[in-house]
C-alpha cells in the first residue's frame, strides 16, 4: 500500500526512506516539516500557535502529531520535568525573599500589639471607679515634690453574699470603717510606704461634707484615725490626714474585702515567708512558720489579724506592708504580665473593686503599683508613722519626727527619719 501522500516525486519518497529503516538508512538530525495531518481534503497548514500545534489525543484518530514540530523533538533530552527548551523545569518557583517576609511579620506583630495594648487601655479606664472628688477637701497644704497616694483597705462588703462574708470571717456590720490606711510617696530618691495605724489620736478638722456641702467646724475633737472615714467617707479623711501630717495627698485609692481576696485567686496565690506561726478566731488566720503560698482568703486573714500579737495594730501594718509588696511582685512577673489567662482576671478584679479619685489615671494607678513592687525589691523603704506613746487607747504620733519626716518628702529628699 502506497503511504505517501499524492503527487511527492520519487526522489523525495527515497529520500525520506532513508530515515526509516531502508537499506541506506541514516541517522538523520532534527528537521523542520510542515506539519501535515492526515485528513480527507489532503494536507493542511499549521494553525497559528507560534508554530506549535495543538496536540491531538489518541482519540483523535489517525491523524496524531508525529513528534515533530519546529525542530524539537519532545521528550528527546529524557528530562521528563523540563520543558522544551531543556530550561527550569515545570511549575519551580523563584527563593521566597526572607527580607520581605520578615519585615511583614514585624509590621503585623506590631500592628497587633499597638492595637491590643489600645483596646486593652481603654478597657481598662472604663472599669475604674472614679467616685472620691478630692476638690471637696477644704484648707489643703501646699504640694511638695514627688507624688502621695492614700492608699485605704476598707471592710467594705459590698458584692459579698454571706456565704462569702461567713468564709472570709468579716462580719455583718453594716457601714464602712478602714483596716489599712498607708501613704506612699514616689519620687526621684525611691518611693516610700508609711502605715498609719487605724488607732492613731487625731484631730478632726474643720471640713466641708462631702454629700450635703455644709460646713462643719473643727472643735478641737480627738478620735481614732479610722473614725473620721466612718464619719463622712474618704474625702474627710484625706482632709484628717492632711491636717494632721501637713502633707498633700494627690491620689486616693481604695480597696475592699472581696476585691482584696479576689486579687489575691486571679493570681493563682501570693508566695510568702511567716517569721513566726499564729492563729486568730476574730480573723480566721491559722499560720504555721516558713514559707507557702496564701490563697485569697487566707490572705485576707493575714493583713486582718491583730490580736494574735502582743503589739496589735502595729505589728498588723508591718504585715500588710510586706503582704502588699509580696502581692505586688508576684503580679508584676512574666508568669502573671505575658499570660493573658492571668493578666485580664487578674486585672478585672482589681479593677472592679477598686475606688479612686476622680483624677486618678491609667498611668498614675501603674506608678503607685510599680512603685509598691519597687518597695518590696529593696529599691524603696517601708515604716510606721514615728510614735511617741498611747493614752486612753489612742496612739500618739512623735509631732518632731512626724514635722521632719513631711519635710523630707515635700522635697522628695531621702528619708532619714525612723520610726523607732
Amino acid at each position: 500500500m502506497n503511504d505517501w501522500p499524492e503527487g511527492w516525486p520519487d526522489d523525495q519518497r527515497r529520500r525520506n526512506r532513508q530515515g526509516r529503516g531502508g537499506p541506506s538508512a541514516q541517522p538523520e538530525g532534527p528537521r523542520v516539516m510542515r506539519q501535515v495531518r492526515r485528513t480527507p481534503g489532503g494536507p493542511q497548514p499549521a494553525p497559528p500557535y507560534g508554530g506549535v500545534p495543538r496536540q491531538p489525543t489518541y482519540q483523535d484518530g489517525p491523524g496524531y502529531d508525529d513528534g515533530y514540530n519546529t525542530g524539537q523533538v519532545y521528550g528527546a533530552q529524557g528530562g521528563g520535568g523540563q520543558g522544551p527548551g531543556g530550561g527550569e523545569p515545570y511549575g519551580s518557583r523563584p527563593a521566597p525573599n526572607w527580607r520581605r517576609r520578615i519585615k511583614w511579620t514585624a509590621i503585623t506583630l506590631v500592628t497587633v500589639l499597638v492595637v491590643t495594648s489600645v483596646a486593652t487601655y481603654f478597657w481598662a479606664d472604663s472599669k475604674l471607679h472614679r467616685e472620691v472628688d478630692l476638690s471637696k477637701v477644704i484648707d489643703r497644704p501646699e504640694a511638695g515634690k514627688g507624688t502621695n497616694y492614700l492608699i485605704v483597705g476598707s471592710d467594705s462588703r459590698a458584692g459579698m453574699s454571706d456565704e462569702d462574708k461567713k468564709k472570709l470571717h468579716t462580719g455583718s456590720a453594716q457601714g464602712k470603717r478602714t483596716d489599712t490606711m498607708m501613704i506612699l510617696h514616689t519620687g526621684d530618691n525611691g518611693p516610700t510606704l508609711i502605715s498609719l495605724p487605724r488607732d492613731s489620736d487625731v484631730e478632726i478638722p474643720t471640713y466641708k461634707g462631702s454629700t450635703s456641702g455644709k460646713t462643719y467646724q473643727g472643735t478641737g475633737r480627738h478620735v481614732k484615725l479610722n473614725a473620721a472615714y466612718a464619719e463622712d467617707g474618704p474625702e474627710l479623711l484625706v482632709r484628717t490626714v492632711e491636717y494632721n501630717t501637713g502633707l498633700h495627698i494627690d491620689h486616693y485609692a481604695e480597696i475592699g474585702f472581696g476585691g482584696f481576696a479576689n486579687i489575691v485567686d486571679a493570681v493563682g496565690g501570693v508566695e510568702m515567708t511567716i517569721d513566726k506561726g499564729f492563729k486568730d478566731k476574730y480573723s480566721g488566720a491559722d499560720f504555721k512558720a516558713g514559707k507557702q503560698k496564701l490563697d485569697g482568703e487566707q490572705a485576707l486573714a493575714f493583713v486582718r489579724t491583730r490580736h494574735a500579737f502582743a503589739a496589735s495594730d502595729l505589728q498588723r501594718t508591718k504585715n500588710q506592708q510586706k503582704f502588699l509588696a509580696a502581692l505586688a511582685h508576684q503580679v508584676a512577673t512574666p508568669s502573671t504580665v505575658l499570660n493573658p489567662f492571668k493578666l485580664y482576671p487578674t486585672l478585672g478584679a482589681g479593677l472592679d473593686s477598686l475606688t479612686v479619685d476622680t483624677d486618678m489615671s491609667l498611668w498614675n494607678l501603674a506608678s503607685m503599683f510599680w512603685a509598691m513592687k519597687g518597695v518590696s525589691g529593696g529599691d524603696g523603704t517601708s515604716m510606721n508613722m514615728p510614735l511617741a506613746g498611747s493614752t486612753g487607747g489612742n496612739l500618739l504620733w512623735d509631732k518632731a519626727k512626724v514635722k521632719s519626716l513631711v519635710n523630707e518628702l515635700n522635697n522628695d529628699d531621702k528619708v532619714t527619719v525612723s520610726a523607732d
